[in-house]
């Protein structure tokens, strides 16, 4: 079981548990922190703190270099750490966030850690020095556990040192920090959360719970309304599962909002490939985490309130599982979508394009200034940009542009592909108004170009986080395992939302 302590969300059984860590901005008293943080710059003598110069740091190895630690004792019982910065250069928040995770990871049987703010007159303010430092800590210490442990917890508390001068702006800093921390372990528990617990049905019911206290309004169609609704996508997938399938909308209306924004997630709660099996390998296991889309959108909405978003976000979740079975989606068949639109099937394993169709056009049905859809989508994205950078693909630059700040802000990094369109003929079908897949090139291109067919020509991105949504080793702030990716980039969006302008669609393309 995950511990709420922790990740700040448990979805099973417990649902909606935000963390009970506890942040603050003082001057700790003696024998209330384990081990605090001491960075040192590559090349200069390190802090007095530290109570060792830099020859017997070098002696042991400690030369400073960015994300380096070395765990010191020290006569007051507080362990120094010495956390490299490396060579003297701009400290911006990425590299806060990336250097104290490593510090929180350096000292993992220490509960309460502390952080020093550096003085005021430092390249980063103490606000943004103190957000970037709570969700280093938070990040780096969550785990997602199954089963009752003796003692499961990993975190308990986080103290920020700060100046008198200092505490109004640590302190809100700090609070967004949790905040956005929080949200982004709820999106980690809800991707690793084994596909048995976690249902289509469950995903909803988690919606419901967290929404009083995130201010949202949600809506459930079940399988009966989607008949009815048309939503040929996300029935088709369905066909060969036990679950029955959801489509969840969630509402935030902010009082007088400065924009509209629709965001459109893929939840395959896991995936088979339907007819089109996949191979018994690793990637097949790790099948869990095809709703992280879904997953980070959701987590997105329980903050907007919070972190005092202005825009009007409205979110669908589009989930289902995608099974192989005597009742399931089989190649050849032609499903019709929400839009009316009617689709070939030509790869049943090319089945989270077919659930967000359905998605994207119950978005355009409404005032929209752009619509925005996250999806683990190509095995293509993942071979072309590895585990670290997700795709990106709209049509329009301005929008486009957005999202590459936001990625750039949080270190969640996007990288565009071109639109190419006349790859569009190899979604032609002879029977229908397309195929649900393109030829053996250009996969990740072919897949959004067939997402583009049901946006109506309103202004719109596609983030392929199949390679994002996994990562085989920890590193600073990002665990092992399904990572929940894309919450922190959508916070920033929807944060910092403008409506697009009226804009040339992107040179790539």
């Amino acid at each position: 079981m995950s511990n709420p302590t922790v990740s700040g969300y448990d979805p099973i059984p417990s649902l909606g548990k935000r963390s009970t860590v506890t942040v603050r901005v003082d001057m700790p008293a003696a024998g209330q922190v384990g081990a605090l943080a001491v960075p040192v710059v590559s090349g200069e003598d390190p802090p007095d703190e530290l109570a060792v110069g830099a020859e017997a740091l070098a002696a042991a190895g400690f030369t400073g270099a960015r994300g380096q630690t070395l765990v010191l004792p020290h006569p007051d019982g507080v362990v120094r750490v010495a956390v490299g910065l490396g060579p003297p250069g701009v400290i911006d928040t990425t590299l806060v966030r990336d250097v104290v995770a490593e510090f929180a990871r350096a000292v993992p049987h220490h509960l309460t850690l502390a952080v020093e703010l550096p003085p005021d007159d430092a390249q980063i303010g103490a606000a943004e020095f103190a957000q970037a430092a709570t969700e280093g800590v938070m990040l780096a210490r969550w785990r997602f556990q199954l089963g009752a442990g003796k003692d499961d917890r990993t975190l308990d508390g986080l103290v920020l040192v700060a100046t008198s001068e200092q505490l109004e702006s640590a302190r809100e800093g700090a609070r967004r920090g949790k905040t956005i921390a929080d949200a982004y372990n709820i999106g980690r528990d809800l991707a690793n959360c084994p596909a048995a617990s976690l249902t289509a049905a469950r995903m909803a019911d988690v919606a419901v719970q967290v929404a009083p206290d995130a201010g949202l309004e949600v809506e459930v169609f079940d399988k009966d309304q989607l008949i009815e609704m048309s939503c040929g996508g996300i029935l088709g997938v369905n066909m060969g599962s036990a679950e029955p399938p959801r489509l969840i909308r969630i509402r935030y209306a902010p009082g007088s909002p400065t924009g509209r924004l629709a965001l459109i997630g893929k939840g395959i709660m896991y995936d088979s490939g339907g007819i089109s099996l996949k191979p018994s390998d690793e990637s097949h296991a790790q099948m869990k985490n095809d709703m992280t889309g879904a997953a980070a959108i959701l987590a997105t909405m329980t903050a907007l309130k919070d972190l005092g978003c202005t825009t009007a976000v409205t979110a669908y979740l589009c989930c289902t599982d995608n099974m192989p079975s005597g009742t399931a989606m089989k190649l050849g068949d032609v499903l019709t979508m929400r839009n009316g639109k009617t689709v070939e099937v030509l790869n049943t394993d090319a089945e989270g394009r077919l659930v967000m169709a359905d998605g994207l056009a119950m978005a355009t049905e409404e005032p929209v200034d752009a619509l925005v859809d996250v999806a683990t989508l190509t095995g293509a994205c993942l071979r072309t940009f590895g585990v670290e950078i997700a795709g990106l693909m709209g049509n329009n630059a301005d929008l486009i542009g957005q999202l590459k700040s936001a990625g750039d802000t949080v270190d969640e990094p996007v990288w565009e592909l071109p639109l190419y369109r006349p790859y569009r003929r190899q979604l032609d079908s002879a029977i229908a108004d397309l195929t649900n897949m393109g030829g053996v090139n250009a996969g990740s291109i072919t897949a959004a170009l067939f997402l583009e067919e049901f946006v109506d020509g309103h202004p719109w991105a596609h983030i392929d986080i199949a390679g994002t949504a996994q990562l085989p080793a920890p590193r600073t702030w990002r665990n092992k395992g399904a990572t929940g990716f894309g919450t922190k980039l959508l916070l920033e969006l929807a944060t910092t939302f403008r409506p697009p302008a009226t804009s040339p669609e992107p040179t790539a393309s």
